[in-house]
């Protein structure tokens, strides 16, 4: 009896523990209410959840989940993390011209774009990409930029709202000089949650468009991918989006395997200037839901863009690839293309005109 309940008081502490811990702030909010109701005329939503286009299974190895995250936790770190640190350049970014298209790139799937003399954060990772700091650590080095160090934001870009993707103490940070928050449908549930009003929030499901006026627009397009914070997966959307300035077209990928959406963006949008592709955390054991190296040449002749740029690499280590390996997987996919791929250092300015 008395086992029994000393087993009872472990579960039952282990239990409020889980619940407390996942109460957290920055774990964000379920949509509810009228973004729920907008959620459920989705044409992506099945009742439950959103969904690919495409039949999509988020693990494909052969391997079991347990086997996967044992690996990810204990497995050999001497090649998917650098032994020394990361050489980054600290720009100093409220300097830089705002009459000139530039994009800074920050590592991982984090940068800043100038276009039209308009900011465009996307992805802003500055303190952690994970519920706790001693997973998914960045790169030594890589821990340069903070939201103190970004200008004033006109759109902040949010792909989806995993957790190397949406930074809630980055986020919250930044919200008193964001103007605008461009995101997939469902996420503004976790910035409204966090403190952004509901006027500075625009959530688009694909194919849909926003005018900005001053030349400037937003279409989120597909991506074959997945979302979740918590245990709750797919409550929200996860886009790609394309971004339309006075002088040029730009498409940033988020997150997305493989599919036939590539080419369906390439075919509706043929003045893309520069497409900013996922290369990085790619694995054989979640192959349907991130770019694999084979695949990234392909993507480029979809696209069919003037020039290209890969990120989702260089920051975090969340899978067992060589932390070298998507820059080698960048110069292979542009001569299989034949187009130009930018591969600035961490905070080089890289100037677009």
């Amino acid at each position: 009896m008395i086992i029994i309940s000393i087993l009872f008081l472990v579960l039952l502490v282990l239990g409020l523990t889980s619940v407390l811990f996942l109460n957290q702030a920055s774990f964000g909010r379920i949509p509810h209410g009228k973004r729920l109701e907008r959620i459920k005329h989705s044409p992506n939503y099945d009742g439950s959840g959103f969904v690919n286009e495409e039949k999509t299974v988020t693990m494909t190895g052969d391997r079991s989940f347990l086997e996967v995250w044992n690996d990810f936790f204990f497995g050999d770190k001497s090649k998917t993390v650098p032994t020394e640190p990361m050489n980054v350049i600290k720009t100093d970014l409220k300097s830089l011209p705002g009459e000139r298209d530039w994009i800074v790139w920050f590592g991982h799937s984090s940068y800043l774009m100038n276009l039209s003399g308009k900011k465009v954060l996307v992805d802003p990772i500055f303190y952690k990409a994970s519920p706790v700091s001693f997973v998914n650590k960045m790169f030594d080095g890589t821990d340069v930029y903070k939201p103190d160090d970004m200008p004033d934001i006109d759109f902040l870009v949010i792909t989806h709202d995993h957790w190397d993707h949406l930074d809630y103490q980055a986020v919250s940070e930044l919200e008193p000089r964001v103007k605008k928050v461009v995101t997939a449908l469902g996420v503004g549930e976790h910035l409204e949650y966090w403190g952004y009003p509901a006027e500075k929030l625009t959530e688009l499901d694909w194919r849909e468009s926003a005018d900005f006026g001053e030349g400037f627009s937003v279409t989120a397009t597909p991506a074959r991918h997945f979302s979740g914070r918590d245990l709750h997966l797919n409550k929200t959307l996860w886009a790609s989006f394309v971004i339309v300035s006075p002088k040029r077209t730009v498409w940033i990928d988020g997150d997305s395997g493989y599919g036939r959406h590539f080419a369906e963006i390439g075919g509706k949008f043929k003045n893309i200037d520069l497409a900013i592709l996922e290369n990085g955390q790619y694995n054989k054991d979640w192959s349907q839901i991130h770019t694999m190296p084979e695949e990234l040449g392909r993507i480029m002749k979809d696209l069919n863009a003037r020039r290209y740029m890969t990120v989702h690499h260089s920051r975090f280590c969340l899978s067992d690839h060589p932390y070298w390996e998507p820059l080698e997987n960048a110069k292979r996919a542009a001569a299989e293309s034949g187009k130009p791929v930018l591969m600035p250092q961490m905070g080089e300015v890289v100037y677009l005109e």
